[in-house]
């Protein structure tokens, strides 16, 4: 085997190393790309008929976000609400295909409530988190 072909091979090598490397470093934040629209940890879900209502929290904030049952590209009516005891309810309501929200409200310590909905299914999650 001469220089040349040696060369070939440590490069093709050197290559198939980077792009292995590579994949195994982005496959991981594809794999968190649903749980990534809030900061924090998850603290609940909130599960209903036609959809889930993920909930978030760091540093005394409260985050939500609607997610679909079914996966699909049409838009439909969906709704995300977050209403920290003491103060008016932030909303996200239209017509989505993949999710509402995200939300997110200063809470500290007091209490949320937290509504969800998704064409005819909806949930609403009475105080929590206090």
């Amino acid at each position: 085997m001469d220089s040349v072909a040696i060369r070939r091979r440590i490069a093709l090598g050197t290559a198939v190393l980077t792009a292995s490397g590579l994949l195994a470093l982005a496959a991981p934040g594809s794999a968190q790309a649903a749980d990534s629209y809030c900061p924090g940890r998850k603290v609940k879900d909130l599960p209903f008929s036609t959809g889930t209502v993920h909930v978030y929290k760091a540093n005394g904030y409260v985050c939500a976000v609607t997610f679909p049952k079914h996966s699909s590209t049409a838009k439909r009516p969906m709704s995300v609400s977050v209403q920290a005891r003491g103060n008016r309810p932030v909303v996200d309501k239209g017509r989505y295909s993949h999710h509402a929200g995200p939300i997110t409200v200063h809470a500290g310590h007091r209490c949320v409530w937290i509504k969800g909905s998704v064409g005819s299914g909806k949930v609403s999650s009475g105080w929590i988190l206090c």
